[in-house]
């Protein structure tokens, strides 16, 4: 079992990742009924895709040596109606200006984000907008 999910009341969620103890909190979002005071279920999804897309670069960069820390995501979820789903996650990923990539490395990390395992679940009618932004030389 990965997680225990427990409903606490006024629309909140307390997530305990059983091997760790490490604890997330949801509200549904004020649009939706809620306080928005925490991570909505629908932001969380849309967090851990850039988080994923992150992470699988940092595997594919232990095999070619590569070094991406200090890299930045914002995310942005943009919510549909009809049935109520994410229609569209849009990321923008930024580098540090430590130093340029090369082509062969930009395509190894592009690739790799694009074939995340949570790309690869998301359903195709959920857009995902990746934008990289690399270093300045």
């Amino acid at each position: 079992m990965t997680s225990k999910v427990v409903y606490t009341g006024d629309l909140r969620t307390v997530a305990t990742h059983l091997r760790s103890g490490s604890t997330i909190e949801t509200d549904a979002p004020v649009d939706n009924h809620g306080k928005g005071d925490r991570f909505s279920p629908t932001d969380l999804v849309a967090t851990a895709l850039a988080s994923c897309m992150v992470t699988t670069m940092g595997i594919a960069c232990q095999a070619h040596n590569i070094n991406i820390d200090g890299v930045t995501c914002e995310v942005e979820k943009i919510m549909v109606t009809n049935p109520r789903k994410i229609g569209e996650i849009k990321i923008n990923m930024t580098f540090p200006d430590s130093k340029p990539f090369t082509d062969k490395e930009k395509t190894i990390l592009e690739k790799a984000a694009q074939n995340c395992p949570i790309v690869e679940s998301l359903h195709p009618d959920c857009k995902k907008t990746l934008t990289i932004n690399w270093p300045t030389e």
